[in-house]
């Protein structure tokens, strides 16, 4: 699969997870992604939030790895 289709998946995935985080003030955005790790960043509400771990290890990191099984890490940057 070609980088840009690998960046189309990466962006269906991210925006299934919006409308959760849009729902309590939040949002995420793409900061990088090497094929291998996707780096992302929390915004709004989420950015501050106390389970934002969480809310990355077990919702973004799982529905991005539903699109790409390849994705080994997700991190946060702060």
């Amino acid at each position: 699969m070609e980088d840009k289709d690998k960046l189309a998946k990466l962006n269906q995935a991210l925006e299934e997870i919006r409308p959760f985080l849009q729902k309590d003030g939040g949002d995420i955005s793409l900061i990088d992604f090497t094929g291998k790790e996707v780096i992302i960043q929390f915004e709004g509400n989420c950015y501050n939030c106390r389970i934002n771990d969480l809310t990355l290890n077990v919702g973004v990191t799982q529905i991005i790895k539903k699109y790409l099984p390849e994705v080994e890490q997700v991190k946060n940057i702060d």
